[in-house]
């Protein structure tokens, strides 16, 4: 393959309700578009998410990234062996920017599948896609009535299992525990996500404590990278922590302190510097007997759930949820045309579509540019 170009965008699209959680709340996309061409005029494209409060980017910081980098990978970069090789040899550089390095992986990995006429899958010696895959029902961080309305379209859509986003005040979040029992769902079908609230491990037991409510799991209750204080309150809960923001590399893995089964890890493609590094984390994970988690953020259109797709179905043997793949569920529209999401009971049935085509099998439709 041929390189010529590859431009970066923002990506601008609405969202059909407001989602608010305790680091940020959001009524639109904020993704980079990146488009990757070769000689023959056949595209590629490729989504990322940058987030201040995850890893730091933002728009105008991916934009850079991708400007200063560009003419280095027309050259270096015709296949999947180059492209490793750029990613093996350019850690630090994807440590520091890997939203804007993801846009661009899944941009030249669709264009490299569409040219060699195979499937993202088949490029990268992975099995083809293949079952089903259940996704998780997201509840935001919105009052009790807006909550009850979430939750009892959830339960008559089929969902079975819940994740729910804390405010740190506790009559709020009492009121959505008092929801979720009202409802009939079982504290261990929740997953409670704090987006790193409180200070310490002891006012975070307090709080928690308070709550009465046996969650599953706890996502990233402290600040990130306090381990020992996310491995005592694990301990004292009898709960187990997702590592969402406190995990941005695998070798993160090396500071877990405790048994492996206390913890659990948050992949989310964007956030990991793309699919690449994605699977490395999983061949990391697998070899220490850790639990899965295949993360999103809000806001993700189908390029970012099917390369999601990707790394899940290769780590189906530690993988427990599934989240986003909402589509048009969540945006006003998407990128593609029909819109990878979720059905009935929060369940994507990958052989009901056409996604073992060239590329990663998405049809995308022109982008307006008031969206970009």
């Amino acid at each position: 393959m041929k390189l010529v170009s590859i431009t970066a965008t923002s990506l601008s699209i609405p969202f059909n309700v407001a989602f608010r959680h305790a680091s940020a709340e959001r009524s639109a996309t904020q993704s980079l578009w990146v488009e990757a061409r070769a000689h023959d005029g056949t595209a590629g494209y490729g989504e990322g998410c940058p987030r201040e409060y995850v890893t730091s980017e933002s728009i105008a910081s991916a934009q850079a990234f991708v400007h200063a980098h560009t003419a280095q990978w027309i050259e270096a970069i015709h296949d999947t062996n180059t492209l490793g090789d750029w990613v093996a040899r350019h850690r630090d550089a994807i440590d520091a920017n890997p939203a804007a390095w993801t846009a661009v992986e899944l941009a030249l990995l669709d264009l490299l599948g569409k040219c060699e006429r195979q499937s993202v899958e088949s490029l990268l010696g992975l099995p083809e896609l293949s079952g089903r895959f259940r996704y998780t029902a997201v509840l935001g961080d919105s009052g009790t009535a807006e909550l009850s309305a979430q939750l009892a379209h959830y339960r008559r859509a089929g969902f079975s299992a819940f994740k729910i986003k804390l405010s740190g005040d506790r009559d709020r979040d009492a009121a959505k525990v008092a929801a979720l029992t009202a409802a009939g769902v079982e504290a261990q079908a929740v997953r409670a996500d704090a987006n790193n609230l409180w200070q310490d491990a002891d006012t975070a037991i307090r709080a928690l404590e308070a709550l009465g409510y046996s969650f599953f799991a706890l996502e990233e209750p402290l600040p990130a990278g306090d381990y020992e204080g996310m491995n005592r309150l694990a301990a004292a809960l009898e709960t187990r922590i997702i590592l969402d923001e406190s995990l941005l590399r695998a070798d993160q893995l090396d500071r877990l302190p405790g048994p492996a089964e206390r913890w659990i890890a948050n992949l989310r493609i964007s956030k990991m510097g793309g699919v690449l590094r994605s699977l490395d984390l999983v061949r990391a994970l697998r070899s220490r007997s850790l639990q899965l988690i295949i993360g999103a953020h809000v806001g993700e259109t189908s390029v970012l759930t099917r390369a999601a797709l990707t790394v899940a179905h290769s780590a189906r043997d530690i993988l427990i949820a599934q989240e986003g793949a909402f589509g048009t569920h969540l945006l006003a529209r998407d990128v593609a045309e029909p819109p990878l999401m979720l059905g009935r009971g929060g369940i994507l049935d990958s052989s009901a579509m056409n996604l073992s085509a060239s590329g990663f099998g998405l049809a995308i439709v022109p982008i307006p540019a008031a969206n970009i």
